[in-house]
């Protein structure tokens, strides 16, 4: 059969040479027994390949079942997939048949195979291999003849990087590799798929057929279609229900269209850094270490200023909040601990040189600072009450957290 008696029998619109490829693939891997792996983005008909595949094998006349695997909990699917004895678990009241066991024969197609728990991974690994499993609760082999063919809206093999899916399962599995075009790469079809839609919809609720006019063209064409064939059928269905004016123009067109993705194929700015995800906690603790850092610093400048009279050139420090200080600071001499500084005061033209010597004695003495958390956040959340008055609102926004967090914190600190 070739892809024009195909895309007539499956109902496929489209002449793009993605799309015949894709066909061509499933054509040709039909009367094999082998494993199909298709890959392809949510709403760009999967499962229409898979029904492809199905009925031009010899297991046409077989069973075939579409498995969601990840709708299924995951403390259910090895039951759904391989069946359960009497007992094998709280409520299994009774034996029960499997897909595998119900399916034998045929044809299972298992969509967003990439959800399989890790578990469950492992047991259809043993039936591509061996064709054989066990029912949950059982240690009986029992054997199956049931061709797979699997679908994912993901990329497996960056699953199998991060340990989300086996490696294994996924080169089995991935015997024949079947990609499915996303709506976006099938320009020349979007237009022919969107008039197939409403004529179908305009029939089927007997209302007048449905136009659009060259720049309303041109947005269903450009527009990039994330949900690809599914959302442009639930966008057609719309517009033949709900649009008495039966000639759309474009600003109407753009009104059925997702704000935040119905500005066409522009350019977008990815940001790649990454982001950071603090907790209320995670904030106090910054503020509390940062200040840490400062006072060992400061601790470190006042050293270099006792020990070399001053702050030498190589003098390293990672605090900001030094830089300026430390450059207003002169020491002419340092003896027994009594340090005098002096702090350069501007230079007023219209007074003349009025440089003002601040002389500061005083022993340096070395403090214990104190670590404690509670203490420290005690501190904060006064000090931002102070600020603003005891308005707890405005409080809690300087200090990053909830207006309840700060309520309760004060409660416990006894504030």
């Amino acid at each position: 059969m070739d892809i024009q008696e195909i895309k007539q029998r499956f109902g496929i619109i489209g002449n793009s040479p993605l799309l015949n490829r894709a066909i061509n693939i499933a054509n040709q891997v039909a009367p094999t027994d082998i494993s199909v792996l298709i890959t392809g983005e949510s709403g760009s008909g999967k499962e229409v390949f898979s029904h492809i595949i199905h009925q031009m094998s010899p297991r046409k006349h077989g069973p075939f079942i579409a498995v969601n695997c990840g709708a299924i909990p995951e403390g259910t699917i090895d039951s759904e997939l391989f069946g359960h004895e009497k007992g094998a678990y709280t409520g299994a009241i009774g034996e029960r048949k499997g897909y595998f066991e119900t399916v034998n024969g045929g044809t299972i197609f298992l969509d967003e195979i990439a959800e399989m728990p890790l578990g469950t991974q492992a047991r259809l690994l043993r039936v591509l291999e061996s064709g054989q499993y066990i029912r949950v609760g059982s240690s009986k082999v029992e054997k199956t003849n049931v061709r797979v063919i699997a679908a994912t809206n993901v990329d497996v093999y960056d699953a199998v990087k991060a340990g989300k899916f086996r490696e294994d399962l996924y080169y089995r599995l991935n015997t024949v590799p079947l990609k499915i075009p996303p709506l976006r790469e099938r320009k020349e079809d979007i237009f022919l798929l969107f008039r197939k839609f409403t004529s179908d919809f305009t029939d089927k609720y007997r209302t007048p057929p449905i136009q659009l006019d060259d720049e309303a063209q041109q947005v269903l064409i450009n527009y990039s279609w994330p949900g690809n064939v599914r959302q442009l059928k639930n966008m057609a269905e719309q517009l033949a229900v709900l649009e008495r004016d039966r000639v759309i123009t474009a600003a109407t067109l753009l009104t059925y269209i997702p704000h935040e993705t119905g500005r066409s194929n522009l350019p977008m700015r990815l940001d790649n850094q990454p982001k950071e995800d603090f907790s209320e906690r995670d904030i106090l603790y910054k503020v509390l270490f940062d200040m840490k850092r400062d006072m060992v610093e400061l601790k470190k400048l006042v050293a270099e200023i006792i020990e070399h009279g001053g702050v030498s050139k190589n003098f390293q420090h990672n605090s900001p909040a030094l830089t300026q200080l430390y450059r207003d600071i002169e020491l002419p001499s340092v003896n027994n601990h009594e340090t005098q500084f002096t702090l350069q005061q501007p230079v007023n033209n219209s007074v003349g040189n009025n440089n003002t010597d601040y002389n500061i004695t005083h022993e340096a003495e070395e403090v214990e600072e104190s670590l404690s958390l509670i203490e420290k956040e005690s501190d904060l959340i006064r000090k931002a009450l102070k600020k603003h008055k005891g308005k707890r609102k405005l409080a809690a926004n300087e200090l990053g957290i909830s207006e309840r967090t700060l309520y309760r914190k004060i409660k416990e600190l006894d504030l």
